[in-house]
């Protein structure tokens, strides 16, 4: 089974910024407690500032892999593109989020993507990431 993580604009930045709200823990290092969990599948990680390259690596792994695992940051609440990318690919997408985005801005408060998704888990901090998995383990 192959798992594609794709996180979207600011979010190499974990561990640095705002970390009241993304914690200590950069994701690298979260990635190797997930492979570690997760010893049957194959997890990839893929991070863009770049609408552009989200939308292509989702064309490049959306017809081949099991499941894709989609934190688009910000451009969650603007991109029609990337909602677009997720409805035209075949692999199931779950939108994830580290914080809870209904106790922030309003402007977070909807997602262009949701819909195009099998599911949204949001306010876990990284183990919104674990749940996706699990959750995409759970439809095979």
């Amino acid at each position: 089974m192959n798992i594609q993580i794709v996180n979207g604009p600011n979010l190499n930045l974990l561990g640095v910024r705002e970390k009241s709200i993304y914690g200590n823990s950069d994701f690298e290092s979260y990635l190797a407690e997930l492979q570690n969990h997760f010893t049957n599948i194959t997890i990839n990680y893929y991070q863009s500032n770049i609408e552009g390259e989200i939308i292509n690596k989702l064309h490049e792994v959306g017809f081949s892999y099991d499941g894709i695992v989609l934190n688009a940051g910000a451009y969650t609440h603007t991109s029609v593109a990337i909602a677009d990318a997720i409805a035209a690919i075949n692999t199931p997408t779950i939108e994830v989020h580290i914080s809870n985005v209904y106790k922030r801005e309003e402007f977070r408060h909807h997602s262009m993507l949701a819909a195009n998704c099998k599911g949204v888990i949001a306010g876990f901090g990284m183990h919104s990431y674990r749940l996706a998995i699990e959750s995409l383990l759970l439809a095979y």
